[in-house]
């Protein structure tokens, strides 16, 4: 159907997202689409000093990571809330590149240990995609108490977000497709 980037956003030892990250996986391959999560952890990118659009000769990694963002055609980021705020591990795999995002939706997925679900996080990322030509979903998937959610399989434990989950990747899923049938049909620059 559609390829789709899931972001994990933490590199933590004990980080929450990656579980977060192989949920929503299954769920995109059991709707038919491709999948491929760029991890920060498995990434090893430095910080940011050039664009990949900059680089004279970039690395594998950087070149593997252009071209599975270049030809997606949706991004799914799991977002961890620091401070109110994204994680910088995201934030800097997410700058590496510009011109791959354009004119693709993002579903925004948040979460944190606590009762709010990152919701701070997830307004400071609709910004970020939104500049990136990459402009998210109205809807946005919090998720609270991720350690009482999801195992560390990638299962649902807390089966109520089921309902969520489905109507959030029914949106996405809409607007998947929408951008795929413009883009093919062109785009304004």
């Amino acid at each position: 159907m559609a390829k789709i980037v899931i972001f994990v956003g933490s590199v933590r030892t004990d980080r929450q997202g990656i579980k977060v990250a192989k949920l929503f996986e299954s769920k995109l391959v059991e709707r038919g689409h491709t999948v491929s999560i760029i991890d920060p952890v498995e990434s090893q990118l430095p910080l940011l000093d050039k664009m990949f659009k900059e680089l004279e000769s970039p690395n594998k990694e950087l070149q593997k990571l252009h071209n599975i963002i270049n030809e997606s055609d949706g991004f799914l980021p799991i977002t961890p809330e620091y401070n109110h705020s994204i994680s910088s591990a995201l934030k800097n795999t997410i700058d590496y590149f510009q011109e791959e995002y354009f004119f693709k939706p993002t579903g925004i997925v948040s979460y944190s240990v606590g009762g709010f679900g990152g919701i701070i996080a997830a307004q400071h990322l609709r910004i970020i995609f939104a500049e990136l030509g990459a402009p998210a979903i109205s809807s946005s998937l919090p998720i609270s108490k991720v350690q009482d959610v999801v195992d560390d399989a990638g299962n649902l434990k807390d089966k109520k977000y089921a309902s969520h989950i489905e109507r959030f990747l029914d949106e996405f899923d809409w607007y998947v497709e929408a951008f795929k049938n413009q883009r093919e049909k062109g785009t304004p620059y």
